[in-house]
C-alpha cells in the first residue's frame, strides 16, 4: 500500500483498486506461487505461505483461485524461480520511496523499475539511500463499522498493536512484524472489517508535498509502478492535503 496514510489512501483510491482487482490477484497468486514453491504447499507449516495466503484473502481474493496458485506452486517445482528484490529511489519533490518486487528475471525488472521512475519525475537511488526511513510492520486498516476508537484502541493494544490512528470511520492498525498473524485474528475476532492486511514498510517521518502539481506526479509515477507485474509494492513518505489527494485519486 502506498502512502504514509494507510486509510486515506485506500478510501480515496478504492475505484481504482477495483478496477485493478485482475492484477491485484494476479500478485498476490505470484506471492503464493513462490511461497508454495519454496516451502511445500501446507500453510500451518510454510509461514512464509501463510503470509502471502492471509495478505490474498484480505484483498478478497477467491478462495478458488488461492487453492489454485497453491497447487501450481507445490506441483511446478521445475518452474522458473521468484526473487525478492527491493528498489529504492526518489518521487518529485523529495519524497522517498521503496518498490518490493517479486521477479523470474531481474535483467528485465532493473531497468523497468529504472525507467518508470525516471519519466515520472524520480530516480533511482543507491541500495540504503532510503530504506532507513522506513520500519517494516504490520499494517492493518479496518473499517470501524459500529465500533468506536476506543473499542478498536482497545482489542488493538490488547493484541500487541504498537499505534492505531482512527481517521473517517476507518482505523489504521500498526504492530510488529512478527505478530502478523496474532494481530489479524485479533482484529477479525471482534467482528472488524479489514480492508487491508499486508506486512510493509511504513516511514518514520513524512515530507509534505508543497504543490499540486508535484502531488499529481507522485501519484501517477505510484500507479505506473504498480501497473508492472514484477512490482508487489510501493511505498512511500509523502504527506499532502487531503482535498489533493481526493481530487487526484478519483
Amino acid at each position: 500500500m502506498a502512502g504514509h496514510s494507510h486509510s486515506a489512501n485506500i478510501k480515496h483510491r478504492k475505484n481504482a483498486v477495483d478496477a485493478k482487482k485482475a492484477k491485484i490477484f494476479s500478485k498476490a497468486a505470484r506471492n503464493i506461487i513462490s511461497a508454495a514453491r519454496q516451502g511445500g504447499p501446507e500453510v500451518e507449516t510454510n509461514l512464509k505461505l501463510k503470509y502471502a495466503v492471509e495478505k490474498a484473502k484480505a484483498a478478497n481474493m477467491p478462495k478458488d483461485n488461492i487453492e489454485r496458485a497453491i497447487k501450481k506452486g507445490a506441483g511446478d517445482k521445475d518452474g522458473d524461480a521468484f526473487e525478492e528484490l527491493t528498489y529504492e529511489g526518489y518521487a518529485p519533490g523529495g519524497v522517498a520511496m521503496l518498490i518490493t518486487c517479486l521477479t523470474d528475471n531481474r535483467n528485465r525488472t532493473a531497468p523497468e523499475v529504472k525507467y518508470t521512475l525516471e519519466h515520472g519525475g524520480g530516480n533511482l537511488g543507491a541500495t540504503g539511500s532510503v530504506s532507513f526511513m522506513f520500519d517494516f510492520r504490520s499494517i492493518f486498516v479496518t473499517e470501524l463499522g459500529e465500533k468506536t476508537e476506543d473499542d478498536l484502541m482497545e482489542v488493538a493494544l490488547e493484541a500487541g498493536a504498537e499505534d492505531v490512528e482512527v481517521e473517517d470511520g476507518m482505523g489504521t492498525v500498526y504492530g510488529d512484524a512478527t505478530g502478523f498473524l496474532a494481530l489479524k485474528e485479533a482484529l477479525e475476532g471482534a467482528d472488524l472489517t479489514l480492508l487491508s492486511a499486508e506486512t510493509g514498510y511504513v516511514p518514520q517521518n513524512t515530507v509534505q508535498v508543497e504543490s499540486k502539481d508535484d502531488a499529481k506526479r507522485i501519484l501517477k509515477l505510484i500507479d505506473n509502478l504498480e501497473d508492472n507485474d514484477d512490482v508487489q509494492n510501493v511505498y512511500v513518505n509523502y504527506e499532502m492535503p487531503e482535498e489533493w489527494l481526493e481530487e487526484l485519486s478519483s
